[in-house]
């Protein structure tokens, strides 16, 4: 015998949640940092990685691919040797610049509460 649903939480499916498939899009370790970088203007692969420390060739390449495939990045390929890539933000992708910023907003106000509290900062 089951014990019946709690009324208090939500029976449809996870992937309704607008939160839910928010994260589900930019979620992860390095997507919003590279939709960050790209909010200044098309980037070169090298040049997001360049502003990228820690992440591998391969983890940028499939994040920048989930991020193609989903819709929020274009990638153009310039035919001219040797080839040149750029990678930039959709009209959707563009969207995404009022949460990015509010992200950055409330990481340096993080930042700052553990400064504050004499917490050690796990980027420094």
């Amino acid at each position: 015998m089951t014990a019946p649903a709690s009324p208090s939480l939500p029976t449809s499916p996870p992937h309704s949640c607008p939160v839910t498939t928010t994260v589900a899009v930019i979620g992860g370790k390095w997507k919003a940092v590279a939709i960050y970088h790209l909010l200044g203007g098309p980037r070169r692969f090298s040049d997001l990685q360049r502003r990228m420390p820690g992440v591998t060739q391969r983890m940028l390449t499939l994040q920048l691919r989930e991020l193609e495939a989903d819709g929020l990045v274009h990638r153009e390929v310039y035919p001219q040797v040797p080839p040149k890539v750029e990678y930039s933000l959709t009209p959707l992708g563009l969207t995404l610049e009022p949460i990015v910023r509010a992200m950055l907003a409330w990481g340096a106000a993080y930042r700052e509460r553990d400064t504050q509290s004499g917490q050690s900062d796990p980027d420094a």
